[in-house]
């Protein structure tokens, strides 16, 4: 998550390189900016299940925590420090994957979270089309068997683990059956290698064909009150499955926390300039839902970013969301969300003010939403 002050212009260089938005993805946010003081003690946050596993409330995304940007560069002993500042205040749930770097990010958490690799559940994810010996991104995705096997195997190493405690699929193959990337999983549970396993963004009728096959412990889609997708059908389907949801940038991109304004322009290689919600035609009116949160954040003691994340653990006792960010205070405000409480009435009266502003713009291009929502060939 990469946080600017609301004037400057930022960037996410490399992004449009790489063709994709990717989980974890979770934007800039300004502390200065907040109406109230952020919430910061360091009470170990409430524990959630998602299927068979227990996690802290609020994740970590590390995606951004390798790359380099205009305005800072991330120091991989900052980065180190963060990790593990954010384990001693509770979190126990870090999210990273191969396509991250690639392979980097997966090495930097393999490295912070040695002295207590035993404590946390670490997540990683494959399907991109990325060559094992020197990291290179090719075209496409690939969900071959062979092919997942030695991403695992690789994985493994770079995260200096035995074993993997959530493998995703990070985005459906639809040349490969969904019972065949499920039967792999099954065999590399019974070996050991991993614990679990999830998909997505994927389909409805592919998780369903999934879970059949080899029972899907967590669902992992962007969500956040910017982009409420997910209500549609995948947070019921994972309700009657019994599987976890785990929010991708559920901070919007940085726009949830008030970090963004109607003069905030954004520099080529980030991704928000090529999403229409952002453009200078839908940012001032989509600002409605930050101007929400900043007046709930002075009534909830709270900053618009907490008010957020707290309102996505208020929806189900199973979503757990991952806001990712390489500034020390960042984190903590963001680990701090998990102090913040939607009394019942309260969530009612907050989420009916926000279903009133509509959201103008798509959440991201074409050329990334076509990797959403896809369901794989039938045997």
């Amino acid at each position: 998550m990469q946080h600017e002050h609301p004037k400057q212009t930022v960037s996410r260089r490399g992004l449009l390189k790489l063709g994709l938005a990717l989980p974890s993805l979770a934007g800039a946010q300004a502390i200065s900016q907040a109406p109230a003081t952020p919430r910061t003690q360091a009470a170990v946050p409430d524990r959630r299940r998602i299927g068979a596993l227990e996690v802290s409330s609020i994740g970590l995304g590390v995606q951004n925590m390798t790359r380099t940007y205009q305005t800072t560069i991330p120091t991989r002993s900052e980065m180190l420090n963060i990790i593990r500042t954010a384990f001693d205040r509770g979190v126990t749930f870090f999210d990273a994957a191969e396509a991250y770097g690639p392979h980097e990010v997966e090495r930097l958490l393999g490295e912070a979270i040695r002295p207590f690799r035993d404590q946390v559940v670490i997540t990683s994810k494959f399907g991109w089309n990325i060559d094992q010996a020197t990291g290179q991104r090719r075209p496409g995705l690939n969900s071959q068997p062979e092919h997942v096997r030695a991403v695992v195997d690789g994985m493994l190493q770079r995260l200096a683990t035995d074993r993997i405690d959530l493998l995703y699929q990070h985005r459906v193959d639809p040349h490969v059956p969904i019972e065949d990337v499920a039967g792999l999983m099954k065999d590399l549970i019974a070996q050991g290698k991993i614990r679990h396993w999830g998909l997505c963004e994927m389909g409805p009728q592919t998780l369903r064909r999934a879970h059949a096959e080899q029972r899907v412990t967590a669902v992992q889609n962007e969500y956040s009150l910017l982009w409420r997708g997910p209500e549609k059908w995948v947070l019921a389907a994972c309700e009657e499955l019994g599987i976890g949801f785990v929010p991708w940038s559920p901070l919007g991109v940085g726009f949830l926390t008030g970090a963004i304004d109607a003069s905030t322009r954004f520099a080529e290689g980030d991704i928000r300039l090529i999403e229409t919600r952002f453009s200078p035609e839908n940012l001032p009116h989509n600002l409605a839902l930050v101007d929400l949160l900043k007046q709930w954040g002075m009534r909830m003691n709270a900053t618009p970013g907490q008010v957020a994340l707290a309102w996505l653990l208020a929806r189900k006792p199973w979503i757990v969301p991952i806001p990712g960010t390489t500034q020390m205070p960042h984190m903590i405000e963001n680990v701090g969300a998990a102090a913040v409480r939607f009394p019942a009435a309260a969530l009612a009266e907050f989420t009916a003010a926000a279903d009133a502003i509509e959201i103008r713009g798509a959440r991201l291009p074409d050329s990334v939403l076509v990797y959403s929502e896809v369901e794989s060939v039938r045997r």
